[in-house]
């Protein structure tokens, strides 16, 4: 069992005295604890003690933890917060969910509906991290920010990670879950005390924004690499061409107006003028709209190099059209503020209004390919 701790003293005693009656295989982090912890964890000689001065944070803690128990030669680290709000006897729980899934990532759930004196910010925090690991990822977990958890030492003690402290719990399952760690979810039990009588470090304004920024950061490389690199890739494995033509027009579990739509929604991200945005904004909306990724990604491509120019002096064109422009001109003498205001108006009008009318049309073309090739399909079965 691994246990960082800060400050905790009040009830770290009972916790490692709870613990050792499950496994004397014990490692606890002193994470620059300023109160008794250290004279505590003296008391019991039988674990493993690490200690760093000055406090560095949970995920530093927890990284410390993971190397030690690495060297000590386990397998598995199954941390456990030293509030006292976490029960050892779940630790059989644990053992059990390996024992069926080697090798994965264990986050015990917590039954919060169940209980008293759930602070509310805990639920709020649970649930808008439970939604970003899934727009990360596509897994869904009942709850993320449980620090009762077994995590497998081999590929992830030895990894570089860039954050320290809260945040770091989110960090470590998204990347477990990109490098392709099964992480999974198991029920637990939790206990709150009454406000009056809890013990947290969290800071609600720093630590939220520490969060966001981390959330806003994988976000982004989600959809810069992670899903263009996992598409690619399975396109390649065996049978990759045949499920990818099954998944994109064969699907019976997908209607027409579904795949239709991602063609056109494709097509319009691709060139509605948010140049450098258009996955960033794309990929979640055609998540949410629950459409056809993998075919959103391919008509979104409408507008790589070298059709970017094309796209980019049609906008144009369309908003001068629109707007009554007559003339054109590339001289660098008739540059003026007022000429880059009026051919920006035009370029963003044009832009969108292009981007509208490929997607519309890409939506009737797509629905009408769609709706011929399945019924002749449906008749030569």
């Amino acid at each position: 069992m691994l246990i960082p701790t800060y400050n905790n003293a009040q009830i770290l005693r009972s916790v490692i005295e709870k613990v050792l009656e499950y496994t004397g295989r014990v490692v606890v982090v002193n994470d620059g604890s300023t109160d008794g912890t250290a004279e505590i964890i003296a008391d019991f000689p039988q674990i493993h003690a690490i200690r760093h001065k000055p406090n560095r944070g949970k995920g530093y803690a927890l990284r410390m933890g993971f190397k030690a128990a690495a060297k000590l030669g386990y397998d598995y680290a199954i941390s456990i917060d030293s509030d006292g709000q976490h029960y050892p006897e779940d630790l059989i729980r644990f053992l059990g969910a390996l024992d069926e899934t080697p090798g994965a990532l264990l986050i015990g759930a917590r039954n919060m509906q169940e209980v008293d004196n759930v602070p509310a910010k805990s639920s709020f925090g649970n649930r808008f991290s439970n939604f970003w690991f899934w727009v990360n990822t596509g897994i869904k977990l009942p709850d993320t920010q449980s620090g009762y958890r077994c995590y497998p030492l081999e590929k992830l003690a030895d990894k570089r990670y860039f954050t320290r402290k809260y945040e770091f719990e989110i960090e470590v399952i998204v990347r477990a879950a990109w490098s392709g760690i099964p992480v999974r979810s198991i029920a637990v039990s939790v206990f709150y005390p009454k406000p009056e009588e809890r013990i947290t470090h969290f800071r609600p304004f720093k630590d939220f924004t520490r969060i966001s920024i981390l959330n806003t950061f994988l976000v982004l490389y989600a959809l810069l690499w992670i899903k263009p690199r996992d598409f690619i890739s399975s396109l390649f494995r065996k049978d990759g061409w045949i499920t990818l033509w099954r998944t994109l027009f064969v699907n019976p579990a997908e209607s027409n107006h579904t795949k239709a739509a991602s063609v056109g929604f494709g097509f319009f991200m691709g060139i509605v003028p948010v140049w450098g945005f258009q996955l960033a904004i794309g990929i979640p909306s055609a998540i949410l709209m629950k459409m056809n990724k993998a075919l959103f990604l391919i008509a979104a491509n409408i507008s790589i190099f070298p059709f970017t120019p094309f796209w980019w002096m049609a906008s144009l064109a369309v908003g001068k059209w629109i707007l009554g422009y007559d003339t054109w001109s590339l001289a660098w003498r008739t540059l003026s503020l007022e000429r880059v205001r009026e051919e920006g108006v035009a370029f963003f009008l044009g832009g969108t209004v292009l981007a509208v009318a490929i997607g519309l049309t890409g939506y009737v073309v797509s629905y009408l390919g769609l709706a011929l090739f399945r019924r002749n399909r449906d008749l030569r079965d």
